[in-house]
């Protein structure tokens, strides 16, 4: 079994501020909007790849937010909240969950510390959000000045702490989508594990799958990345979901 392991905001699906082109199909409908779509050439290979292995949505979202995008395909799996809770045809693994908890546990009160300190951030644009005991999330006017804060008070031998534009998480190291990638392929008793993603959240997932596609820009910071790894040229005529998907379909074919 080869498990496909993919981010989706800016991987697999683009919201209505990105251009993607005229020609898209909206997959995801909030409150009465279409927010975010992919092209018809991703709505192919995703068909065609989910074919040939298990394709698992490995996000952080969580469950109502992933619950809103239709991609035209039964899943069977998908990871959300970062990898704390499994989802089996839609309905959460009450086991794996409970798991997550477990491994995380000696990182509640750093939870707790870092809601705390996020309640009191006079950058904050928005409620703070304790996702299911497992991260804590908000938004900042200033994110930058609301990382620093965090990094400053919290144990950062347990705990990352992540920006995304004026998003704002704190999040237990041992809740990463690498350790997630990890669990699944035991789990499922995996032969291989391809992984793909865009952002900071994808570098466990990067650094722990057998093989892994990213943008040119990939944000990986300090970390160090396996030699594993495919990366999209930046003159490559499409989005990066269509690179994914063709690697992906690439990799089975050598495989066969």
């Amino acid at each position: 079994m080869i498990i496909f392991n993919t981010d989706l905001d800016n991987t697999m699906i683009f919201s209505y501020k990105r251009d993607i082109g005229k020609n898209k199909i909206c997959v995801e409908i909030y409150q009465g909007r279409e927010v975010s779509f992919i092209t018809p050439k991703t709505a192919e290979l995703i068909k065609q790849i989910s074919k040939k292995m298990l394709f698992v949505p490995t996000t952080t979202r969580t469950i109502e937010q992933y619950q809103r995008i239709n991609l035209g395909i039964n899943i069977e799996y998908a990871l959300v909240c970062n990898g704390g809770i499994l989802l089996k045809n839609g309905i959460e693994v009450p086991q794996w969950y409970e798991e997550s908890l477990d491994l995380i546990k000696d990182c509640q009160p750093q939870l707790k510390l870092a809601e705390n300190i996020l309640e009191k951030d006079s950058n904050r644009s928005f409620e703070v959000r304790n996702i299911s005991d497992l991260f804590i999330f908000t938004k900042s006017d200033n994110p930058d000045v609301s990382i620093a804060n965090l990094e400053k008070n919290l144990d950062l031998s347990k705990m990352s702490v992540f920006a995304n534009g004026t998003k704002v998480y704190a999040v237990p190291k041992m809740l990463s989508k690498g350790v997630a990638v990890g669990r699944l392929k035991k789990k499922l008793g995996a032969d291989l594990t391809i992984s793909a993603g865009d952002s900071e959240f994808d570098v466990p997932m990067v650094q722990t799958a057998d093989i892994s596609i990213i943008p040119p820009d990939f944000p990986s910071g300090n970390a160090i990345l396996p030699g594993n790894i495919i990366k999209m040229s930046e003159d490559f005529g499409g989005v990066f979901s269509e690179f994914v998907l063709s690697k992906g379909l690439d990799i089975i074919g050598d495989l066969v």
